[in-house]
């Protein structure tokens, strides 16, 4: 494999797994106070935005990285959503 397409996959891959800590924080505290969902909104449309342009160009490693963030991104909202105090 080619140096450009590593970095590439490198990066895409741990973009794509910054969100799991906060996941997993949220998921064993169910606090979701301090979750902006502003941000993670803004984050999904951008991680979408880079989806479509994977798909335009046939690149996979850009689908693949942003299409997990994505859903990572979605993941953040719904438990934004589930655990926000009534």
């Amino acid at each position: 494999m080619e140096t450009p397409l590593l970095i590439g996959i490198l990066a895409g891959s741990l973009t794509a797994v910054s969100a799991t800590p906060q996941i997993i924080k949220v998921l064993r505290t169910k606090e979701v106070a301090h979750i902006s969902p502003l941000m993670f909104m803004i984050l999904a449309a951008g991680n979408a935005t880079w989806c479509w342009y994977g798909i335009l160009l046939k690149d996979w490693p850009i689908i693949i990285t942003n299409a997990f963030s994505l859903v990572m991104d979605l993941m953040m909202l719904v438990l934004k959503i589930i655990y926000k105090k009534k």
